[in-house]
């Protein structure tokens, strides 16, 4: 895809060593799926310094208390999570963790329970949006809010699915895990504002049409995933797919004078 002026000029610099590329924060995005399969979609508000316009799932970074081993836990180790996402196990139970918190966070879905078989049935009461909010704002930290519930955090309901670098480019970067999971039954989600100022549940080959119509925005690795998951009739198939989780970070070339940035 061709680059904007401005940030062409930055490709340039990058590439000649005029400038040195930002560090990429650690990060987890979940692609939350109901059957059809549909797809949980926000639209970033436009006054976003990161991907503003764009229909993104949910996600963020990494908080460093997100790898607090006093997380109640059920499913595969952190250790598992890190050889599946060739990390370390530290950084491994942050990613489910900030996975996990991210998706309360901004879509009021929570994939934790009373116990290693259960999963919380409603999340929509006052008490759960007061505890959503002091998440979001960092006065309760994950480890403590789901001690206080007496939850233990369902690691065996996410399933590992990319990995993503932003280019080195931008001045905003992140190294960003992708899982999907699927609604849990009696949940839903809500518009919970914040970052966003609209969500959809749309089938991915809808999301597709509707980009490649220049009616809404996806960035590439909305777009990459939204194109694998338009392969499968149901969340069953998506999550039964085997998954070589290999890295991607698109990056900046000069084709014929214009920049373009690549993932090939």
């Amino acid at each position: 895809m061709p680059l904007p002026a401005e940030l062409a000029a930055r490709a340039r610099d990058v590439l000649a060593g005029r400038v040195q590329p930002v560090p990429a924060r650690n990060a987890a995005t979940v692609v939350l799926l109901r059957p059809g399969p549909q797809v949980y979609l926000l639209r970033r508000k436009s006054t976003m310094a990161f991907a503003a316009g764009a229909y993104v799932f949910p996600g963020g970074s990494v908080d460093v208390r997100d790898a607090d081993q006093a997380v109640a836990w059920a499913g595969p180790s952190p250790a598992e999570w890190g050889a599946a996402f060739n990390t370390d196990e530290r950084l491994a139970r942050g990613l489910v963790c900030a996975a996990v918190r991210e998706t309360f966070e901004e879509s009021g879905v929570l994939l934790a329970g009373p116990g290693p078989d259960s999963v919380v049935a409603d999340t929509t009461g006052d008490d759960w949006e007061a505890d959503r909010l002091a998440l979001i704002d960092r006065s309760l930290a994950f480890a403590d809010f789901l001690a206080r519930r007496g939850l233990v955090l369902r690691a065996d309901l996410l399933k590992p699915w990319a990995h993503w670098i932003t280019p080195e480019i931008e001045t905003r970067r992140f190294d960003t895990r992708f899982f999907v999971a699927v609604l849990p039954e009696g949940q839903r989600t809500r518009d919970v504002g914040g970052e966003a100022d609209r969500v959809v549940w749309q089938r991915p080959a809808e999301a597709l049409g509707l980009a490649r119509r220049g009616e809404i925005f996806l960035m590439p690795p909305t777009h990459r995933t939204l194109s694998e998951l338009s392969q499968y009739d149901g969340v069953g198939g998506v999550l039964a797919a085997p998954r070589e989780i290999v890295t991607i970070m698109p990056r900046a070339v000069e084709i014929e004078g214009e920049m373009r940035l690549v993932t090939a």
